[in-house]
C-alpha cells in the first residue's frame, strides 16, 4: 500500500463554539430568582416544620449553586473564545458547566432521601397553611423562570438535519432548564402533599413527596450525565451522521473503502471528522470532501488518500 494523497485542512482558527447571550442572560436572571426564593423556602420550612417545603428549598440551594456555575460557564466560554489554546472553541466549556451541574442534581437527589426517611422515622407537627403560602409563591418563581429559559431549550438547533435533534441542544442551558423544572416539580408535590396534610391529616404524605421528587430529580440527572458525558468523552461513534459518512463513501462513482474512520463533535450541531480511505483510483481527497459536504453538521473534514494495486 502506498500513500498517494493527504489533506488535513486542521487549523487552529477554526472556532465552532455558537455564543448564546440571550441563553446567558436568563441564566442570569434565574439564578438571582433561584437564589431569592431558596433563602424564603428554607427559612419558612424551618420556621413552619414543613419536611416537603424544607427539601424543596435546600435542593433549590444547590440548583442555585449549579446554575451560578452554569453562567460562569457561558462567561468563560465567551472570555476565552478567541484563545488560540482552545483549537475548536471553547463550546464544551458549556457542556463541562452542565455535567457538573448534573452532580448537584445527583446531591439534590441524596439530600432529599435522607431527609424524606428521617421525617417519616420522626414526624413533627406542620404549619400548614404558611407553609401552602410559601409553596406557591415558590411555584410561580420556578414557572416564570422556565419560561424565560424554555425559548433558547426548545428552539436551539443548528442548520443540520432535523432528524439529529438533541444533538443541536445547548447542554448548558439545558441544565438550567432541568434545574428549574426539578424546582417546579418539587413545589408541586410540597403543595399536593401540605394540602393532603391540612384537609385530610395525611401527614405522610409530606415526606413520601419528597421521595416522589427525590425520584424525579435522579432521573432527569441520570439523562443529563450521559448526555453531557458522551460529549465530553468524544463517545460520538453511535451518532447518525457516521453512518452517513460510510454511506456517501459507499455510494461514491469512484469506490473507496474506509480504513479508519474518527468523528467527535466541536460545537451544537456539529462535527469534525478524520477519514482514512484506501482506493485503486487517483483521485484527490477534495472529491470525497465535496461528496461529504451535503451534510452541514461536518464543519471539519480531513481525508487522507491510500492508493492500493496500480
Amino acid at each position: 500500500m502506498k500513500l498517494l494523497n493527504a489533506a488535513d485542512d486542521l487549523k487552529h482558527s477554526h472556532r465552532f463554539d455558537e455564543g448564546n447571550p440571550l441563553a446567558e442572560r436568563n441564566t442570569l436572571r434565574v439564578a438571582i430568582l433561584t437564589a431569592t426564593m431558596m433563602v424564603v423556602e428554607i427559612a419558612g420550612g424551618w420556621y413552619y416544620n414543613s419536611m416537603a417545603l424544607l427539601a424543596d428549598g435546600w435542593h433549590m440551594s444547590s440548583h442555585t449553586v449549579a446554575l451560578g456555575l452554569s453562567v460562569f460557564a457561558y462567561y468563560y466560554a465567551r472570555k476565552y473564545a478567541h484563545d488560540p489554546r482552545f483549537s475548536f472553541g471553547t463550546w464544551k466549556i458549556e457542556v463541562l458547566g452542565g455535567y457538573t451541574s448534573a452532580i448537584f442534581l445527583v446531591m439534590v437527589a441524596g439530600l432529599m432521601i435522607y431527609q424524606s426517611i428521617e421525617r417519616l422515622i420522626a414526624p413533627t407537627p406542620i404549619h400548614y397553611d404558611q407553609a401552602i403560602a410559601i409553596a406557591i409563591v415558590g411555584l410561580l418563581v420556578n414557572l416564570v423562570s422556565a419560561w424565560l429559559l424554555k425559548d433558547g431549550h426548545h428552539h436551539d438547533h443548528g442548520h443540520g438535519h432535523d432528524h439529529h435533534g438533541h444533538d443541536h441542544h445547548d447542554l448548558n442551558l439545558r441544565s438550567a432548564y432541568l434545574h428549574v423544572l426539578a424546582d417546579a416539580a418539587t413545589s408541586v408535590l410540597a403543595i399536593i402533599a401540605l394540602f393532603g396534610g391540612k384537609l385530610w391529616g395525611l401527614s405522610w404524605l409530606d415526606p413520601v413527596m419528597g421521595l416522589v421528587g427525590a425520584t424525579l430529580v435522579s432521573v432527569w440527572a441520570y439523562g443529563l450525565l450521559r448526555d453531557t458525558g458522551r460529549v465530553l468523552l468524544d463517545a460520538e461513534m453511535g451518532a447518525p451522521v457516521v453512518e452517513e459518512i460510510r454511506e456517501v463513501i459507499a455510494a461514491s462513482p469512484l469506490k473507496a473503502e474506509i480504513s479508519d474512520l474518527h468523528v467527535w463533535r466541536v460545537g451544537k450541531g456539529k462535527y469534525a471528522c478524520i477519514l482514512s480511505l484506501a482506493t485503486d483510483n487517483d483521485v484527490s481527497p477534495e472529491y470525497f470532501k465535496e461528496q461529504l459536504s451535503i451534510h452541514e453538521e461536518l464543519v471539519h473534514i480531513s481525508i487522507e488518500i491510500n492508493r492500493v494495486g496500480g
